[in-house]
Parts: structure tokens; sequence; C-alpha cells
């Protein structure tokens, strides 16, 4: 059976993203001054057959964890796509 999953990734707490703290700063320079953070993150559209949502769901873990996010600096959510 078809699974769809959407998988949104970001830098862990605590470290530096330099293309939020640029597009802050810009947001700020155009009069933006209420902006207090911006931070860049990535969403990713998985689509893939298996038997059951347990196994989909951890074949997308695993693929997280190889491929689609750097696990040293970046931490990942799953959910389930309608």
């Amino acid at each position: 059976m078809t699974r769809r999953f959407t998988i949104t990734v970001r830098r862990k707490p605590g470290l530096s993203d330099p293309e939020g703290a640029t597009t802050q700063k810009a947001l700020q320079d155009l009069g933006y001054t209420n902006v207090d953070a911006v931070s860049f993150g990535r969403v990713i559209a998985v689509t893939l057959d298996a038997e059951d949502d347990e196994q989909a769901l951890r074949q997308v873990e695993e693929m997280c964890d190889k491929l689609l996010a750097n696990p040293v600096i970046e931490s990942y959510d799953i959910e389930p796509a309608l």
C-alpha cells in the first residue's frame, strides 16, 4: 500500500544558522524590526510502498538517518501526509 510522509529537517538548537541570521537582518533593514529570529530548514515529501504504517515509518526513519538529514547538526520530524 502507498504511504506518504512529510519530513521537516532543521538545524539543532544552539547551532548557527547563517541563512537565518542574514535573512533576519535583511528583514529588519526592510523595516520589520519586530523580527526576533529566522531559521531555515527544508521539507521533504516521500512516497513509498509498504505493508503497514510501522514498516513504512521505520524505513523513512532509516532514510533520514542515512541520507536525508545530517544527524550531527540536524534534527527531523516525520509526519504522515494526507
